[in-house]
């Protein structure tokens, strides 16, 4: 028996590894966090397969059923939404089989900030405009951030940055960020991406707060912030370039 957790991706359901299909076929238990995975995915599993939403489930009740499972030799899957590596309670779940001698597996996923940058049609790099890419968040009720990791640590950099759980504070954001940024810098909220009911608002940082204000977004929302991200007036970099000796190319 193995516990394998898998990255569900952003959304649609078309959008999960190889790899995590055929782990969802083979099982025989599939524990989904049924608030923000799309449900599409519990098609990929047998008829046979029992499946949890884990939404209203603490971890206490997750080691039961982990145990459970064990005992009987199941097969079970964890499907996470994104990416595992993310913003995904992984570790503590982990940390609990770890204790409990449980097996598992960690099977990536789409990310939510790849599948928003799909969206928009905008690579989140450009060669001396920006070479990073931050991704954070605000302090939360289930977590507070480090002191070191202030927005405002990040945003000198000026990176563009990827604030994921944050929508409900779009006003602080453009707040915080518009000394570093400056009040005209591109922003994008993506709600939702890949999802059939995705929805997509750009508009310069002062201004993009007033331009949400009819879609009333409230979570499942990624926010981007960054020059890469309107800018188009950027130089090539070398590595296409005639005289450039490609040797990994």
């Amino acid at each position: 028996m193995t516990v394998h957790f898998i990255g569900a991706g952003p959304g649609a359901a078309d959008l999960i590894t190889v790899r995590g299909q055929r782990l969802l076929a083979a099982c025989d238990l599939c524990l989904y966090a049924g608030s923000t995975v799309n449900q599409e995915l519990l098609e990929y599993c047998s008829a046979s397969a029992r499946k949890v939403n884990t939404a209203s489930l603490d971890l206490q009740q997750l080691e039961h059923e982990y145990m459970c499972a064990w005992q009987q030799g199941q097969q079970v899957v964890r499907l996470h939404s994104g990416d595992l590596s993310l913003y995904s309670a992984l570790a503590e779940q982990l940390r609990v089989l770890e204790r409990l001698g449980i097996p598992y597996t960690l099977t990536p996923g789409v990310p939510a900030f790849a599948a928003a940058a799909a969206a928009i049609g905008r690579e989140l790099t450009l060669p001396e405009v920006a070479q990073s890419l931050v991704l954070t968040r605000l302090s939360g009720r289930a977590s507070k951030m480090p002191e070191s990791e202030q927005l405002e640590h990040f945003a000198k950099t000026r990176a563009t940055l990827a604030l994921h759980l944050a929508i409900h504070r779009l006003d602080e954001i453009a707040e915080r960020l518009s000394p570093f940024y400056g009040e005209d810098c591109p922003a994008a909220v993506v709600y939702r991406a890949s999802w059939e009911e995705q929805q997509i608002v750009t508009a310069p940082l002062a201004k993009l707060v007033e331009a949400c204000a009819q879609h009333r977004f409230e979570r499942s929302a990624l926010v981007l912030v960054g020059r890469a991200l309107g800018e188009v007036e950027f130089n090539n970099s070398a590595l296409y370039r005639s005289d450039y000796c490609r040797r990994f190319r």
